[in-house]
């Protein structure tokens, strides 16, 4: 993998580059979307790469390892010949799914004991094997094992967390330094930084993170519960510390306030379930605010969704029809949400990046995120 910054605004931490993988290359900033099990919920592959735009995908190592399970990806080829998807794929190492599963783990300094959410199987995740699950289920890029620490969250168990953290990373990168790509194509790993909302761990972090070389870095721990403007201050702290000739990426975050937001701190990769999630549920964003389908008010309304958006969707349906989709139970409403959403997600870090090659981010942004969050 390779990253290069081409531009950075003048007024904000801003940035544009380009990352080169062996399955293509993807501008940055970027938005992935979420295809946790090797499926973006309601969006086919060829829609996603054709209709949506979409440059790289997100999959999960704890998903596709408990279902399909590893074998079967093997088979195929790797996750990208299972799925049909020519582009990159980046893994999650699962540390989240780990922390989201509290009542049902055991943590301890060598791994993570867990039990299955599909049958209550007993599984160990270490910081070697999932190295090992992920060069085997094949992602372009592949994160490093770590724990996710729950907000809100005493200093001394976040403190406790990142040590943890850190340790794994140095288990991680030998693993993965010491093994090799199963499919004739590189793969790179990507460190995490932790230290909940702790300025001076969040700070000590970064610098010991920056420090394993990793061909790119990713801030977790956020997007947790914690308000906004923690969220903001972490990640500024973070950036400011980071080496600048490395990717970052903002794990799970977030709304399009948040990502223009962090896009102007330094962020360069972002992923959520928000735009997929949302759109399955009948709330769609728009340029001009968020829209929720199901809203009597819609009915006769024959309208484009999104005058200004650039999703065939809002070209050749109007809000009655879609309402009378979801209204109907029809399987094809969640699906044109879907394309619409995304679409607008893809397309508001586009303009991000043109806006910081055209030198106006800072004042295009103070523009926009005033009218993203209004509800229409």
């Amino acid at each position: 993998m390779h990253f290069k910054l081409i531009s950075t605004d003048q007024n904000s931490g801003a940035r544009a580059g380009k990352i080169s993988t062996n399955h293509g290359v993807f501008d940055t900033p970027v938005f992935m979307p979420v295809g946790t099990a090797g499926s973006v919920k309601a969006i086919n592959q060829q829609d996603l790469s054709k209709k949506v735009n979409a440059q790289i995908i997100l999959g999960n190592t704890y998903h596709l390892y408990l279902r399909p399970g590893l074998e079967v990806i093997r088979g195929a080829g790797g996750i990208h010949k299972f799925m049909s998807w020519d582009y990159p794929v980046l893994t999650d190492s699962g540390g989240y799914q780990v922390y989201s599963l509290a009542k049902r783990r055991k943590l301890t300094q060598d791994g993570v004991w867990f039990q299955s959410h599909i049958d209550g199987s007993r599984h160990f995740f270490t910081p070697e094997n999932v190295i090992d699950t992920q060069r085997l289920i094949g992602a372009d890029i592949i994160m490093a094992f770590d724990e996710c620490t729950p907000y809100p969250c005493d200093y001394d168990y976040a403190k406790k967390s990142m040590d943890l953290t850190h340790n794994w990373l140095k288990r991680c990168c030998r693993q993965f330094n010491n093994s090799s790509n199963i499919y004739g194509y590189e793969q790179s790993l990507f460190s995490i930084v932790q230290g909940s909302t702790y300025s001076n761990l969040r700070k000590k972090s970064a610098h010991t993170i920056a420090e394993y070389n990793c061909d790119g870095i990713a801030i977790g721990g956020l997007s947790v519960g914690e308000p906004h403007d923690i969220l903001y201050e972490m990640t500024d702290i973070v950036c400011s510390v980071l080496p600048k000739d490395k990717p970052r990426y903002l794990m799970g975050v977030g709304t399009p306030e948040n990502i223009l937001e962090c896009i102007s701190l330094g962020v360069d990769m972002f992923d959520c379930v928000m735009p997929t999630r949302n759109a399955r549920n009948g709330m769609l964003f728009t340029n001009n605010g968020i829209i929720n389908i199901l809203n009597e008010k819609w009915k006769f309304d024959y309208s484009s969704i999104d005058p200004e958006g650039e999703s065939y969707v809002d070209n050749l349906y109007s809000k009655a029809y879609l309402r009378h989709l979801f209204v109907s139970k029809e399987i094809l409403g969640p699906m044109l949400a879907t394309i619409h959403n995304l679409t607008f997600y893809i397309s508001l870090v586009n303009q991000a990046k043109n806006h910081i090659l055209n030198g106006d981010f800072y004042k295009w942004k103070s523009k926009t995120i005033s009218k993203l969050s209004q509800r229409i």
